[in-house]
């Protein structure tokens, strides 16, 4: 199987009762077996239950992990894109909130392709990447959206455990629009494909500062 990701020989890694896995030996994403993919109006299904409220606290609090350190680095004004926002935008009010203007796009709910005829400050993807069927060509368009010198902050759950008995316990794969999935590894060979300076801040977030042009 080629990896989705860096196009090298990925081997299977488990099964469960749902899907395949695969596991890169080079950029070490693990990736469920493109067979097993929904449909388009399936996993819009899914989405469409997701309860993402603005004026929830819990909410708010979630995406904070991601809004504080990304706000601590950026300055007023700045313009950013909220890729992937969902059904009930709210990170972007969060960072508004901070004096940044912002943009949004998601598939399903923002379709407005012209917001990613832009390059941004920063851009923010939060449970997004870990949905990419085609993650190579998806983290390039992400990269993209992305000034030089400019933030991308990312939040997905990492593979902290390598263990395949930990993988196969791990909720966070049961969710059938979960897709592709980071170890550590995956994320390093993420910011030296891409020219990016990493900082891994927990288990769930992650921000990345796109190089300058050399």
């Amino acid at each position: 199987m080629q990896c989705t990701l860096c196009s090298s020989t990925a081997v299977e890694y488990c099964r469960d009762r749902k899907r395949r896995y695969f596991r890169c030996g080079s950029c070490d994403l693990v990736f469920a077996d493109p067979q097993s993919r929904l449909t388009a109006a399936d996993e819009k299904v899914i989405y469409d239950f997701h309860e993402n409220d603005p004026n929830d606290p819990g909410y708010r609090r979630f995406l904070a992990q991601l809004s504080t350190p990304l706000i601590e680095r950026l300055s007023p004004g700045m313009r950013g894109l909220d890729f992937g926002c969902g059904p009930g935008p709210t990170l972007n009010l969060l960072l508004e909130e901070q004096g940044m203007s912002m943009d949004l796009y998601d598939l399903y709910y923002f379709p407005d392709k012209s917001t990613l005829q832009s390059q941004y400050d920063f851009v923010t993807a939060t449970e997004v990447v870990e949905h990419f069927r085609q993650p190579a060509e998806s983290w390039r368009e992400l990269v993209e959206l992305v000034k030089p010198d400019g933030w991308l902050g990312v939040m997905t759950a990492l593979m902290n455990k390598a263990g395949i008995a930990e993988f196969k316990n791990w909720h966070y794969k049961n969710d059938l629009t979960h897709v592709s999935f980071y170890s550590p590894q995956t994320i390093a060979w993420l910011a030296h494909a891409f020219k990016l300076d990493c900082h891994v801040l927990s288990e769930r977030v992650v921000l990345f500062k796109r190089r300058r042009f050399e």
